[in-house]
């Protein structure tokens, strides 16, 4: 039922997925800082917010909220909300509200008349209903990439520029909800061209001192590359983002409403009033200017909006009238973006801030670190489906398909899924069960783009037959492919996403023995490898295949190649002579780069980097746990771990077994060692020959629990690197932060967690390092992690808990499949290399593994050579060469001649001696099979606004700093050569002749 109405609403929307070039909505401009009202000069000005946060999914399903079903989980329908909230501000012109999540509103606004959609653009276009954030959802930002949280702004921006034109467009950032907050997210913001940031979220400890210091509010610069244009002015909200003690008016409340009539009982009016200036009173202590933002709502809040506005304005009323009394506080509604016009209309000067908001603690013992692990499948799912969805957009681009609108289904899941209870597996498990059958339906909704775009790409002119129809294998991953089992012929073809060419090593789960061909014709090797154990008995694994078939196939950036199995006509698999196999026993994995030794009791001793002529000792590498807390949540002491908060039983790791085995296999094309702790808990460390990385898959889980005690499974990696105490973690994929174990550097920290509190999200990387040597571990989806001491890294990849924590999901972390523990296989990268050049391979390692080769099966009957003369094996959109240090972050083809791109430089300053520096792109590079570029226009980092049109606030820091920064003249660029400048994304609208 879903898919269907998924597709109705997305056919419905045409015009919404591909206008995007076209007219907007066009806006008389009456609405953003045109309309504000600033308060009075010698008044505490009280800016009433009415807001709703409504999650994009968390107890219920995103349609569950929407519609208002299962209301015995939680009473929430947004549908009325909105419904009522129109009404409402139609009843009265002085009223103001302000709305966030834009998937809900999506299913609003399809189900309106034209008649209700042009009053809804009359109350935007004269500043009665902003839209705040825009996001398809209220993105997470610890555990989601930078690629996906620019994608889903870009959705909702897109969205709200098509129907509700320049006074659609959001001016300021709203996540008031997230659990930490990323300097990165700060800075796309900023390149956004948002003015401003508002959450309510910190560690318990940093609101004290900032409610002392009267810190709550200032400049935080977003990175460490980009200068003032990443700054953002940034705001720390009191209460999280709820109204004042005592003066809720939803229905959900129990608090007193406004009682004005002196002739009833109860009349109230004065001790409300008096109360709510007290309440003014000591807000203000903690924030510099005269001016205070009250936020009147919470989750789900205004399903009946009069309620609301209702006693608001009888509060208005009485509080102002006050004024003829002497009292100062002056009240009126307004919006968070009008607060901030009038904070910088105020002519402040305001603190900075460099490092970000993680982790954060709620209590001494409850730290919001347990998420940036939990649900790791989801976690990886939305990894892979990210990088289904930037193929497809790709494919669909090249072959000059238009079918852009096919690609929205998996688009508006993956902005569905960045929410902060979603990807962050904060969610009840059949939300969780939701969210992925989202991604999986988004995924088949996109086959058929797939299989048009090489309809295109693979027919040779002239030729008759038919494409053979191209297929995903979904659970390669477990070694798995059930269509081609048992097949006498398959071809396999492999798309390169990046603008550098690739050698991927590509295992093909088999049943029979194959020759592979080249599209050049020629035979490859090709290895006949058994595949492990632990990955054979992974429950719900139902192939067959006992072999994996090992080849190294290049890849031509921005291409594909092809590749053609044919059984062998002795279909006997046998083991072959050239693998050499041993059990228990010392042994070494060696190729031209690293030297990799263990010793037989499987543990890892060192790795030798031959190139650079060092050694990393290492005192112990491999699975261990901690016993996660059981408390009962009664008070701080007694805080539980579970989906949110990550916090062990003792610091103690014990190891996943006492004993273990090691099996050692050497084939001319992979080397490596499988270490089987027990009959839930494996890795396997692999070389591949000429690979200057070592690969490790893990396998972990069912995790036992018959002793009732939850687990949190690490990966340690324990040397001898003199690390000092520091350690360092990438934000959302892109720039790497100093971490320093036990510390903060904006308070005085006061340690009640010791491991959980060092632990921070790693998205993609984190490192240890000295003068010489630098072990870094690159991860295949977001995990928690830490350096506990001096030499040592420790990912979590895993957690099983027992408890509920308390923080309203109701469930602990207990995921299951096929009625066992869940079983979660994935990957570490481990690069060993000095500092000065490690940032030469994680970076372009870090990008392929988000932006990964994806393979596409076919069937066919055909023989080789009647295969090659009808279809190309080969092709690439790039015939020329790409700097090594850009990166092709977005290509998207809006209408068949108009594309949106973005490019971005990938390197650090400092961070390498060639790559760190300015490079220029020549952007008609991407477009030689497609056509000549005649207009280039460049956009903010969210696609919705002309670069020269973003005209941002300034601000002023007590260092005598200004955030201006003029953006690069470019309207209308002369040339299609582009300069790029470490860390820069820019994007630009490319119209083709």
């Amino acid at each position: 039922m879903y898919t269907v109405i998924h597709c109705a609403i997305a056919i419905a929307f045409a015009a919404f997925i591909s206008g995007c070039l076209g007219a907007p909505f066009k806006s008389v401009n009456t609405c953003g800082y045109d309309v504000c009202n600033l308060g009075q000069s010698d008044k505490l000005n009280v800016h009433i917010v009415p807001h709703t946060h409504d999650d994009v999914g968390w107890l219920k399903t995103v349609d569950q909220y929407y519609y208002g079903t299962r209301n015995d989980i939680q009473h929430a329908a947004v549908q009325y909300i909105l419904d009522s909230v129109i009404q409402a501000l139609l009843e009265n012109p002085d009223r103001r509200f302000i709305y966030v999540e834009i998937a809900f509103f999506w299913r609003w606004w399809m189900q309106q008349t034209e008649d209700m959609q042009n009053t809804v653009r009359k109350l935007v276009n004269e500043g009665h209903l902003e839209f705040i954030s825009g996001g398809w959802s209220m993105n997470d930002e610890g555990v989601t990439h930078y690629s996906s949280i620019i994608d889903q702004h870009s959705l909702g921006a897109e969205f709200l520029r098509d129907q509700f034109g320049e006074c659609g467009r959001p001016k300021l950032g709203w996540q008031i909800d997230p659990f930490g907050h990323s300097r990165e997210v700060a800075s796309l913001f900023a390149h956004m061209g948002f003015d401003g940031l508002f959450f309510g979220r910190v560690d318990f400890q940093d609101y004290a001192e900032r409610n002392r210091t009267k810190r709550m509010e200032m400049i935080w610069k977003g990175s460490a590359n980009l200068g003032a244009q990443s700054w953002l002015f940034t705001g720390i909200l009191p209460r999280v983002y709820t109204a004042p003690q005592s003066f809720c008016f939803d229905y959900r409340c129990s608090d007193e409403p406004i009682k004005d009539d002196p002739h009833l009982y109860d009349y109230n009016v004065p001790e409300r009033v008096q109360a709510f200036i007290d309440a003014a009173h000591i807000q203000a202590r903690s924030y510099t200017t005269n001016h205070i933002m009250m936020t009147m709502g919470s989750d789900f809040h205004y399903e009946n909006a009069n309620e609301w506005f209702k006693n608001l304005e009888k509060l208005i009323k009485y509080v102002n009238a006050q004024q003829a009394n002497g009292s100062d506080v002056n009240l009126f509604y307004s919006t968070p973006t009008c607060y901030l016009y009038a904070l910088n209309k105020a002519n402040q000067t305001w603190t900075t801030k460099t490092d970000d908001f993680f982790p954060i603690s709620f209590s001494q013992h409850g730290l919001w670190t347990g998420y940036f692990t939990s649900r790791p499948a989801l976690k990886r799912y939305e990894r892979y489906s990210n990088n289904i969805l930037q193929v497809t957009r790709q494919l669909n681009a090249f072959s000059n398909s238009t079918l852009r609108q096919a690609i929205f289904p998996l688009n508006e899941a993956m902005g569905i899924v960045q929410h902060h209870d979603a990807v962050s597996g904060t969610e009840k498990q059949h939300v969780a069960n939701d969210y992925a059958q989202r991604l999986s339906e988004g995924i088949d909704s996109v086959i058929h783009v797939i299989n048009e775009a090489y309809k295109k790409l693979l027919s040779k002119e002239n030729q008759s037959l038919p494409v053979p129809t191209q297929f995903l294998c979904h659970f390669s991953n477990i070694s798995e492919c059930l269509p081609i089992e048992g097949q006498d012929s398959f071809t396999l073809t492999i798309w390169n996403p990046t603008i550098q060419p690739i050698e991927d090593m590509i295992r093909v789960p088999v049943t029979k023995n194959y020759t592979i061909r080249n599209p050049t014709g020629e035979f490859i090797v090709a290895e006949l490898i058994p595949i492990s154990t632990p990955m054979k008995n992974i429950p719900g694994r139902t192939s067959s295949a006992q072999y994996e078939l090992l080849f190294r196939a290049p890849i031509p950036a921005l291409g594909f190649n092809t590749y053609y199995f044919q059984v062998k006509t002795d279909i006997t698999i046998e083991k072959k002579s050239t693998i050499k196999v041993t059990h228990n026993e010392a042994c070494i994995l060696q190729n031209q780069h690293l030297r990799i030794e263990f010793d037989d009791q499987g543990n890892l001793n060192n790795i030798t980097n031959q190139n650079r002529n060092f050694t990393v000792l290492f005192s112990a590498q491999g699975l261990y746990w901690y016993t996660s807390f059981p408390g009962n949540n009664s008070s701080p002491e007694f805080q539980a771990s579970g989906a949110y908060f990550f916090r062990p039983l003792t610091s103690n790791t014990l190891p996943v077994s006492n004993s273990r085995n090691i099996t050692c296999t050497y084939t001319n094309q992979v080397q490596k060692a499988l270490i089987i702790y027990n009959n839930w808990a494996s890795q396997e460390i692999k070389l591949y020959d000429g690979a200057r990385i070592a690969e490790i898959e893990w396998i972990v889980g069912p995790i036992p629990i018959e002793d009732n005690i939850g687990k949190e499974i690490i990966m340690r990696y324990d040397t001898d690197i003199q690390s000092n105490g520091l350690f360092y973690t990438d934000a959302n994929g892109r720039e790497v932060l100093e971490r320093k174990r036990d510390y903060r550097s904006t308070w005085n920290y006061t340690v009640y967690e010791n491991v959980s509190g060092n632990y921070y999200p790693i998205a993609s990387r984190i490192w240890i390092k000295d003068n010489k040597r630098q072990i870094t571990i690159l991860t295949d989806r977001s995990e928690g992690g830490s350096s506990m001491h001096d030499g040592s890294v420790e990912l979590m990849i895993h957690r099983r808990t027992l408890y509920d924590d308390s923080q309203g999901v109701g469930e602990p972390m207990n995921e299951t499949a096929y009625d066992k523990g869940l079983v979660i296989c994935g990957k570490h990268f481990l690069i060993v290399e000095p500092p000065e050049y490690s940032a030469l391979y994680h970076r372009p390692i870090a990008q392929h593994l988000y932006m990964n080769s994806i393979s596409t099966y076919a069937l066919s009957n055909l023989s080789y050579d009647n295969y090659s003369n009808s279809f190309r094996q080969t092709w690439s959109a790039l015939t020329e060469s790409m700097p090594y240090n850009v990166h092709l972050l977005t290509f998207d083809q809006l209408t068949s001649k108009v594309f949106l791109i973005r490019i971005e430089h990938y390197f650090e300053l400092n961070e390498d001696d060639t790559y760190s520096k300015s490079v220029e792109v020549d952007l008609q590079s991407l477009f030689r099979n497609l056509g000549k570029i005649i207009y280039l226009l460049e956009l903010t980092l969210g696609g919705n606004l002309p670069l020269n049109d973003m005209k941002r606030l300034v601000w002023q820091t007590i260092d005598n700093e200004s955030s201006y920064s003029k953006s690069t003249d470019s309207n209308s660029l002369k040339s299609t050569v582009v300069t790029l400048n470490p860390m820069q994304i820019r994007t630009f609208q490319v119209t083709l002749q």
